[in-house]
C-alpha cells in the first residue's frame, strides 16, 4: 500500500515522548477530528541543563489542535507518566482524565498546587472498567503488575479495531498486594483480534523473566537485621510494594520508621488513605520523635535513590540536610538501581556517605531491588496472548526498541507489520497497513520551577556559555550627545584570560567610543529632538559589537552584558538658544 500522507480514515498514533529515551512518556491517538492523550510524563534534566528542573515533550501539535482534545487516559502514577499534566493544563484544557485511584489521588494534589484543578475533570477507574471518550474511542482498563500499585494496560477500541498499549509492565505471578495481572482478559482480546500492540521495551535486551517483587523481601530482611545502628533506606517514592515490605520488616525487627522527603510523604499518605499501604499508626513517627530512641530502633526512609540534587538522601550525603547528619555505625540501603543517566550521581552520593562513616549496601548482586519492567520472556508472553496483526515497540532507548522488534519477529510477526519509530512520528494505522506518514514537532520544553517559567533554547545556551566560559559585565554612562561620561567599569566572573584587567578596561573604553563615533547617528534624532533617542537600540548594538570584539580579542566565548546609564532628563534650552545639559549622578560624583 502506498503511503497516504493525509488518510482521514486512518488511526494516527503520535508519540511525543518515551521513544529512544527513558522518560516523558506521552502519546496521542487521533481519528477524524478527535484526539485522546495517553499519559503525559516528564524527564529530569542533564547536567548541561543549568537551572532546569523538569524536561517536557514539545506540545506544539497539541496546542495547535487543542480543539480536538477529548480526554486523557492514565496508565499509572509514575512521574514519567503523569508529571507533565499540570504543566500542559496551563497551555490547553483536557476535558476529562481517567486513571487508577492512586494515580488520580497523586494527580489531584499536583493540579491543586499548580492552580489548574479547574481545567479538567478527574475520574477514577477500576479493573475492567470501560470508558468512552468522544465518539471514536472506547477504552478498557486491564490490571497489570508493575513497580507501583494500581497499574494498568489499556485496550483502546477504535473504528478500525482494538489497539493495546501495555503501559509499563512485568508479569508478576506473586504480587505483594495480591492484585494479579489480568492475563485472561488479554487472551480474550487476542482471541477476538488485536489490530496493533504497543509494548513496553525497557528490558528487551535481558533474557528470561523479571523476578517477582516479593523476591526482594528476604534479602531486605537479612540486610536490615545486620544493621547495628541507625538504618537508612532509600527507594523510589512511588514503589508502594517495596515500601510495604520495608514497613513490615521494620515492625518485625522492632524499629520505628520516620519518613524524610516530600514526595515520599505525599505518596505514602495517599497510599494509606486508599489502602495500598497498611501499617499501624504508631509505626510511623516524625523525625523529632525518634531523636532520643536507641539507634538500633530507628529506620529512616528517604527519597534520593537516584542522586537527585534536592532529594533527602543527596542532601544528607552533601551535609546539607538541616536535621540529619551521617555518623559512624549508620547503615544506608539503596533499594533501587540507577536509571540510565543517573549512575554518576548515585555513585557520588554513595562515596560521600561512605566517607562520612556509613556502611552502604547497594548493587544488583545484593538482591534488594528488582525491575518493574518485563524481560524477553514476558514480552513474548504479551505477544502470544494478544496475537497482534501489527506491532510497535514502545517505551525505551533505540537498542531496546530494535531488540524488542527482533523478539516480535521471532514470535511470527512479519517484519513488514512492525515499525520502529521516533518521538513525533505520525504512525498511520489502517486495517491493512501501518506506516509513518509524517512528523510533528518533537523536541523538548524545559521548565525552571523556581521561576515558574519555560527555559528557551536561547536562555539555555546563555546559561551553558556562562557556566563554561564565564561572564563579563560592562557598566557605561552615556550622555545625550553620544559621549562617555566616565570610564566604563568592566567586571569579569569565571573568565580565564591572560589580559590584565586595566588593559581590558582601557580597550573596552576605546571600543565603545569607536562605536559611538561611527554609529551614534543611527540612534540619535535630528537637532531639537533629544527625547527620541533610541537608547534600547543603541544598547543592543553596543552589547553585540562588544561581545563580538571581546571574544575575538580574548579568544574565548564569555557572555557579555552591558549595563548602560543615561541622563534622567534631556538637555534644556536657555535664552540664547544654546543647550544646557542636566548634570547626571556620574558627573556629580566626578
Amino acid at each position: 500500500m502506498a503511503k497516504n500522507e493525509a488518510n482521514n480514515s486512518a488511526l494516527k498514533i503520535i508519540p511525543l515522548g518515551g521513544l529512544h529515551e527513558i522518560g516523558k512518556n506521552t502519546c496521542l491517538f487521533e481519528y477524524d477530528d478527535e484526539i485522546i492523550l495517553l499519559d503525559a510524563g516528564l524527564a529530569f534534566p542533564t547536567e548541561a541543563m543549568h537551572g532546569v528542573n523538569i524536561v517536557l515533550p514539545d506540545t506544539t501539535y497539541l496546542r495547535e489542535n487543542r480543539h480536538k482534545i477529548k480526554g486523557m487516559i492514565v496508565t499509572h502514577g509514575h512521574e514519567d507518566h503523569i508529571g507533565g499534566i499540570a504543566f500542559h493544563l496551563k497551555q490547553f484544557d483536557i476535558p476529562v482524565i481517567y486513571g487508577p485511584r492512586l494515580a488520580m489521588a497523586m494527580l489531584e494534589g499536583k493540579l491543586e498546587e499548580a492552580g489548574v484543578r479547574d481545567r479538567t475533570e478527574i475520574r477514577t477507574v477500576l479493573p475492567r472498567d470501560v470508558v468512552r471518550i468522544g465518539k471514536n474511542f472506547l477504552v478498557e482498563y486491564i490490571r497489570n503488575t508493575h513497580s507501583i500499585a494500581d497499574s494498568f494496560t489499556v485496550a483502546i477500541h477504535t473504528p478500525l479495531g482494538v489497539v493495546i498499549h501495555t503501559g509499563d509492565f512485568k508479569i508478576d505471578h506473586t504480587p505483594v498486594d495480591g492484585e494479579k495481572f489480568d492475563l485472561q482478559r488479554l487472551a480474550e482480546h487476542g482471541e477476538k483480534g488485536v489490530l496493533c500492540l504497543l509494548s513496553d521495551s525497557t528490558n528487551a535486551e535481558i533474557p528470561g523473566f523479571t523476578p517477582s517483587e516479593r523476591s526482594v523481601y528476604p534479602n531486605l530482611e537479612r540486610v536490615f537485621s545486620q544493621a547495628t545502628g541507625r538504618l537508612f533506606v532509600t527507594t523510589f517514592a512511588s514503589s508502594v510494594h517495596r515500601i510495604n515490605m520495608i514497613l513490615d520488616i521494620a515492625k518485625k525487627q522492632n524499629r520505628v520508621v520516620t519518613i524524610v522527603g516530600r514526595s515520599m510523604l505525599n505518596l505514602i499518605a495517599h497510599a494509606r488513605n486508599l489502602g495500598y499501604i497498611k501499617c499501624e499508626d504508631n509505626l510511623l513517627q516524625p523525625l523529632h520523635a525518634v531523636r532520643n530512641l536507641p539507634d538500633e530502633k530507628v529506620l529512616i526512609l528517604t527519597t534520593g535513590s537516584q542522586g537527585e540534587t534536592m532529594a533527602a538522601m543527596t542532601r544528607i550525603a552533601n551535609k546539607e540536610h538541616p536535621h540529619i547528619k551521617i555518623r559512624e555505625g549508620d547503615t544506608v540501603v539503596f533499594s533501587a538501581n540507577p536509571i540510565p543517566g543517573n549512575t554518576i550521581a548515585v555513585v557520588n552520593t554513595i562515596d560521600k556517605l561512605m566517607i562520612q562513616g556509613a556502611k552502604v549496601v547497594y548493587g544488583r548482586d545484593k538482591g534488594i531491588h528488582v525491575s518493574g519492567h518485563g524481560c524477553q520472556e514476558e514480552q513474548k508472553l504479551m505477544i502470544a496472548l494478544t496475537r497482534p496483526k501489527f506491532f510497535v515497540p514502545f517505551h525505551g532507548e533505540h537498542r531496546m526498541l530494535v531488540k524488542h522488534a527482533e523478539t516480535a519477529q521471532s514470535m511470527g510477526i512479519p517484519a513488514e507489520n512492525m515499525i520502529i519509530i521516533q518521538n513525533g512520528d505520525i504512525v498511520e494505522l489502517t486495517e491493512d497497513a501501518i506506516h509513518v506518514a509524517g512528523k510533528v514537532p518533537s523536541g523538548i520544553e524545559l521548565v525552571d520551577t523556581t521561576s515558574s517559567g519555560m527555559v528557551s533554547a536561547k536562555v539555555l545556551q546563555e546559561r551553558q556559555r556562562m557556566a563554561s566560559e564565564g561572564i563579563i559585565t560592562i557598566a557605561a554612562a552615556i550622555d545625550w550627545n553620544g559621549k562617555l561620561l566616565a570610564k566604563p567599569e568592566t567586571h569579569l566572573r569565571g573568565v580565564v584570560t591572560s589580559v590584565e584587567r586595566s588593559l581590558l578596561q582601557t580597550w573596552v573604553k576605546q571600543r565603545i567610543e569607536e562605536i559611538l563615533t561611527v554609529r551614534w547617528s543611527e540612534f540619535a534624532p535630528g537637532e531639537g529632538q533629544p527625547a527620541d533617542i533610541d537608547w534600547g537600540g543603541l544598547q543592543g548594538t553596543l552589547e553585540r559589537e562588544l561581545q563580538r570584539s571581546i571574544r575575538r580579542e580574548l579568544q574565548c566565548q564569555p557572555s557579555v552584558t552591558l549595563l548602560m546609564q543615561i541622563p534622567d532628563e534631556p538637555p534644556v534650552k536657555v535664552a540664547d538658544g544654546r543647550r544646557r545639559r542636566t548634570r547626571t549622578a556620574a558627573q556629580v560624583a566626578s
